[in-house]
């Protein structure tokens, strides 16, 4: 665990619209071991998956443009590469599911066929062997009738069968790092668990390195062993999970292990409202001054306001963008 497969180093992805430039992605700073889980959490629209993006070279450019950072993989700066060099790195090397398959895999083409692709483009396989080994990662996936599925389009399957096809298509080379971008919101709750446990169990089989982007803290604590805060464009907490879980430290962090709905056991509990973060998200396009979240914070103080704070050590790994670091007097203890 204590070799870099990733390391991502002061990245900022920028996208420039009529209504200014949305920095979408602002200076983070973070890196996966190998055979490490880790997780992205976040609110939509904070950054995460054009995280994931920029990783895979799949920024499009207009309007989006990556206006500074390194990102080594393997010692290797993936941005100093060309289109073709980063072709042979994607789905070989680092593969990704996306959140909705229907609108990844492509309408037109068979399972078969797309799940074989990436074996012919990668490791020289005749078709008829690719569409073999094919027949066995649906199986692996637990796709039944795999032989009867590589003649179906992505119509023809359920939502859930189709995330397996997604899984096993990103799987089918082995690759070193896999990142699943929301790999269940779209899916029933009886789904999403045999999905996550499916990607544990091929986690583990194949040893490699997962990124796991969601907004669901309950999949977070089921399968990451550390974990990224992001909010606004910028990581504003990492810590191991269990810290995360038993003692945050920001208080947007905070706000986000309050939110998650417990079940009531008894008729007080039942009548509570849910916790909610107040305010809204600043826009991306606006250049703030000091901490982005302290339109929202119940804690802001002058401070919050003038000055943009640094990932602070909290100890043991743990790191949080907060002023109350420094000047802990200024917490309010009922907010």
């Amino acid at each position: 665990m204590n070799t870099k497969l990733l390391e991502i180093e002061n990245l900022s992805v920028h996208f420039y619209t009529p209504e200014g430039i949305v920095r979408a992605v602002d200076g983070i700073t973070f890196d996966v071991a190998a055979g490490e889980t880790l997780g992205l959490v976040g609110e939509s629209g904070c950054g995460k998956s054009v995280t994931s993006l920029s990783i895979l070279g799949l920024i499009a450019s207009p309007p989006g443009k990556i206006k500074s950072g390194h990102i080594m993989f393997e010692n290797q700066d993936l941005l100093d590469l060309d289109s073709e060099e980063l072709r042979r790195i994607r789905g070989r090397d680092i593969a990704i599911i996306f959140q909705e398959p229907m609108t990844s895999l492509n309408p037109v083409l068979t399972i078969g066929r797309q799940v074989a692709e990436p074996l012919i483009i990668h490791k020289g396989l005749s078709k008829s062997e690719a569409y073999k080994e094919a027949k066995i990662w649906l199986e692996h996936v637990k796709i039944p009738a795999a032989r009867m599925r590589l003649n179906d389009y992505p119509h023809q399957l359920s939502g859930g069968m189709r995330q397996r096809a997604m899984i096993a298509m990103a799987m089918v080379c082995g690759p070193k790092l896999l990142i699943a971008d929301e790999p269940t919101t779209a899916l029933d709750v009886t789904i999403q668990a045999q999905i996550l446990a499916l990607m544990i169990g091929l986690k583990e089989e194949l040893g490699m390195s997962l990124l796991l982007i969601t907004h669901d803290l309950g999949v977070i604590a089921q399968m990451a062993s550390r974990v990224l805060v992001m909010y606004a464009g910028e990581l504003v907490e990492e810590a191991s999970t269990l810290d995360l879980f038993d003692r945050p430290f920001h208080p947007y962090t905070q706000g986000l292990l309050k939110s998650i709905p417990r079940l009531a056991t008894s008729s007080k509990d039942r009548k509570q409202r849910l916790n909610e973060i107040s305010g809204t998200v600043p826009l991306l396009t606006e250049v703030m001054p000091g901490c982005k979240f302290a339109q929202r914070c119940p804690h802001v103080f002058d401070q919050c306001r003038e000055h943009r704070p640094e990932l602070f050590p909290i100890g043991d790994g743990q790191r949080a963008r907060c002023w109350l670091k420094n000047y802990p007097e200024q917490r309010k203890p009922d907010a």
